[in-house]
């Protein structure tokens, strides 16, 4: 047993700087990023912001509403087919012998998906690890998403395998419960920093999925470092994610609860996911907005012409106190 004593932190610790700016208007900011990854060489260009491949989520009807604002999808698992022209999705799959024969079935029948997320609750598995490295040579020219993951030794060790990105993240969602049955995690502003810092040395990139409740803390995940940020509770409860609506609400859930895995939950398995109740938000493009909005706001705060600068502008200050919330249980609009 040992103790790390190094202070590691969360979005809801810090705030960032603000610095003199040059610019005069927020929409001189340029949010498309241009990415060629390391293993596939394939090209990647778009405003790095994913939907989450979770259930209520990753929806073909939500990648085709962020694909027209050059916004990127990561399917959910129960996805098997897909109809239209999609540049920027990927197909999420696990590392079972169900799992393989369903990616090679789907991939056979949409060859020019170009993404595959390959989406495990621990990324530090010897056989998550060796499916990557297997996964890279069945497919070499197709984008790996892996995770997740978080800590920069594994990060290097799955782009060594073959991963293109890495994604970043275990227990800072809404709806996991991963800490709080396992007492395993990371703060995950800190998990960002580093494993970016690992990635970035290997030409790799990185995903920051969970721990944004906000647009401010989608702007810190950029500016720690992150290549995507992946969003689910901020896109549940969208028309585009379907789901029934009672009383103004719909349902949504962890991966690793029950009501997701559904007759393949094991009795040996405890579940590791909240099932809740959202309230409806209609059309997922103001939510879009709101948060592009608040990510160009904050690069002229900081006087970040582009996205691609953000993180080398950007001075973290820890703070006990992120906003006032007095009439916060009062608001009604903004």
């Amino acid at each position: 047993m040992r103790i790390d004593n190094e202070v590691k932190l969360d979005y809801s610790d810090v705030l960032l700087r603000p610095k003199r700016s040059t610019m005069g208007s927020r929409s001189e900011v340029d949010l498309e990023r241009q990415y060629t990854f390391r293993s596939s060489l394939e090209t990647y260009s778009g405003i790095p912001i994913m939907a989450a491949n979770m259930h209520g989520v990753g929806t073909l009807e939500m990648a085709q509403a962020l694909e027209e604002m050059g916004l990127f999808t990561c399917l959910s698992k129960d996805v098997t087919k897909i109809s239209g022209n999609f540049n920027n999705v990927a197909i999420s799959t696990g590392i079972t012998d169900n799992d393989q024969k369903r990616l090679d079935l789907f991939m056979e029948r949409n060859p020019l998906v170009k993404y595959i997320c390959i989406d495990v609750a621990n990324g530090y598995s010897e056989r998550f690890i060796d499916y990557v490295e297997k996964t890279r040579i069945k497919y070499p020219d197709k984008v790996i998403i892996a995770g997740n993951v978080v800590t920069p030794d594994i990060t290097e060790e799955l782009l060594l395998r073959g991963a293109d990105i890495i994604k970043v993240g275990i227990g800072p969602g809404s709806v996991c419960t991963t800490r709080i049955k396992t007492g395993v995690g990371y703060p995950q502003l800190s998990a960002v920093i580093e494993c970016a810092d690992a990635a970035h040395g290997l030409d790799g990139h990185i995903i920051a999925d969970g721990g944004c409740t906000s647009p401010g803390d989608v702007v810190k995940a950029f500016a720690a470092g992150a290549d995507f940020v992946m969003l689910g509770g901020m896109f549940a409860g969208c028309d585009q994610g379907g789901g029934t609506i009672e009383d103004g609400k719909v349902k949504f859930y962890g991966m690793s609860s029950k009501e997701a895995q559904g007759e393949t939950f094991k009795d040996y398995r405890s579940s590791e996911g909240r099932v809740v109740e959202v309230p409806y938000r209609g059309d997922v493009t103001p939510i879009v907005a709101d948060i592009l909005g608040g990510l160009r706001s904050a690069c002229t705060y900081v006087g970040a012409r582009k996205l691609k600068q953000l993180s080398k502008c950007a001075t973290f200050i820890r703070v006990n106190n992120q906003f006032n919330d007095v009439y916060l249980k009062n608001t009604v609009g903004e």
